[in-house]
């Protein structure tokens, strides 16, 4: 008599539909596809994410939560428009944390990990090149996310993350009036420190990258650009 094997699945179960809402309505608010201050409908975003109602509002409520959206009445909401007074905080903030985040990551770094983060500067040269906005970006927030998860400081690295969704959107519209080619990217100078097991060098590296766009977006801001 022949005994009936099982076999365990070892495929990873499907996201919730509510988290997949949720994490695409965040990525149009990271990436700027949302205009800062333009309200848009809460039922124009359940046409534009092809999703019910009930997932879209949960995942409004939580990014109303996190800062990244407001409520402006009316079943509308927006993108916040950024003050100079909240770019400065940002600056505070962004300029302890990523550096703080890159000297915990440079202790578990691997070769493995420098090629990853290699092949992300590449992509992103490639999106420089090409005039890619949404992808310089995507990758450019993928590069610095990629150290947060090395840095295995999980409280620092969700408030970091917490900050993109804040400057995201506005960056967006800085590097459509700027151009590609005019934008920070110190990605090179970390990699090399990395390489070279340098964990200080590292860390100025990514607090300059940190600086040059975060000062451009405060000078952008300062010499009262609007949002079109």
């Amino acid at each position: 008599m022949q005994r009936s094997v099982q076999t365990t699945s070892t495929t990873a179960p499907a996201m919730p539909a509510h988290a997949q809402v949720y994490l695409r309505l965040r990525d149009m608010v990271l990436y700027g596809d949302l205009t800062p201050g333009q309200a848009v409908t809460i039922q124009g975003l359940t046409e534009r994410l092809s999703a019910g109602m009930t997932p879209v509002r949960e995942a409004i409520r939580r990014l109303i939560s996190q800062g990244a959206l407001e409520s402006r009445g009316n079943r509308r909401v927006s993108v916040p428009l950024l003050t100079a007074a909240d770019i400065s905080e940002i600056i505070v903030a962004r300029e302890w944390l990523d550096p703080y985040l890159t000297r915990q990551a440079m202790t578990c770094l691997t070769a493995a990990d420098i090629d990853a983060l290699t092949r992300l500067d590449r992509a992103l040269d490639g999106a420089i090149r090409q005039g890619d906005l949404r992808a310089y970006l995507h990758l450019n927030h993928q590069f610095h996310l990629h150290i947060y998860k090395l840095a295995q400081s999980p409280i620092l690295s969700d408030l970091a993350e917490g900050l993109w969704l804040r400057f995201g959107p506005s960056m967006r519209v800085l590097c459509g009036r700027m151009g590609t080619q005019n934008l920070p990217d110190n990605h090179k100078q970390t990699l090399i420190a990395m390489q070279a097991g340098d964990a200080d060098a590292a860390a100025a590296a990514i607090q300059a990258d940190v600086r040059q766009g975060m000062d451009q977006l405060r000078a952008s801001l300062s010499e009262g650009a609007d949002y079109e």
